[in-house]
């Protein structure tokens, strides 16, 4: 119960790592606000976290729009009275040749995976700093320590993701507000076995799930992760235990890129 009486917003709770980590953080006691580009789609995450006991407040928000982030700010006030935790998870990923890219690609990447951090950790922080007090995780990847093949715009947005990370920690120090990242690498999620299935129809791989086979075995421990692997992490940053730590993007990835 190390997150007992907090209040934490995850955005793209509806699947995978965003998923995983409401739920984690359910069983560590926190109330959760889920959010996703639905209320329908985050119909699971809200029933497995109330099976665990704490409340669970699902939002639609897009987290590109301004707007909506502000609503989903003042809807989470008004039901718990605080944020104590932000997970800026939502993301979407592509898998093209850089020559192919157009401004829309580009656009509809970095929109979400570098923009929306950015909005959500503006309007978040305006009640952490009245509270003088918060923990903000964001959501980069190991192709925000090294650039990858046909990701230019993915890559680019996780890269993004690292410095802000930073600039963040160094400006909301003094409220007593931590800034971290998580960055895995291979994880078996639906976003995961849709860049699979670009690779193989783009004739780099033969066959559905060689190419996630093939990137896990670019890790020492030889295996893709799950969300449950990234979701202790978030947890551990998340509470009491990680209040030391500020301004660090963290791999988690089994051993696949050192830094």
């Amino acid at each position: 119960m190390r997150l007992k009486g907090k209040v934490a917003i995850v955005t793209g709770a509806a699947q995978g790592i965003g998923k995983g980590i409401a739920i984690a953080f359910a069983r560590e006691g926190a109330d959760v606000v889920v959010v996703d580009l639905s209320v329908e789609s985050l119909q699971p995450t809200v029933k497995e976290v109330r099976a665990i006991g704490p409340r669970c407040l699902a939002v639609k928000t897009d987290v590109s729009k301004r707007a909506e982030v502000q609503e989903l700010v003042k809807k989470t006030v008004s039901e718990f009275g605080r944020i104590d935790v932000l997970v800026n998870n939502a993301g979407k990923a592509a898998f093209q040749p850089l020559m192919d890219i157009t401004d829309q690609d580009w656009d509809r990447i970095l929109d979400t995976n570098a923009k929306g951090v950015f909005i959500c950790i503006q309007e978040v922080a305006k009640q952490m700093i009245k509270q003088k007090s918060g923990k903000i995780i964001n959501a980069s990847s190991i192709a925000g320590k090294k650039g990858i093949a046909m990701q230019a715009h993915y890559c680019s947005s996780k890269f993004a993701v690292v410095a802000l990370t930073q600039v963040a920690a160094t400006e909301l120090a003094p409220y007593g507000i931590t800034v971290n990242a998580y960055c895995p690498g291979v994880v078996d999620t639906p976003m995961w076995k849709m860049l699979d299935e670009t690779i193989y129809k783009l004739g780099k791989s033969t066959k559905l799930g060689e190419a996630m086979r093939e990137f896990a075995q670019g890790a020492l421990l030889k295996r893709y992760s799950t969300p449950e692997d990234v979701a202790g992490l978030a947890v551990f940053l998340a509470s009491s235990e990680g209040d030391y730590i500020t301004g660090q993007s963290i791999n988690v990835d089994g051993g696949f890129v050192f830094h």
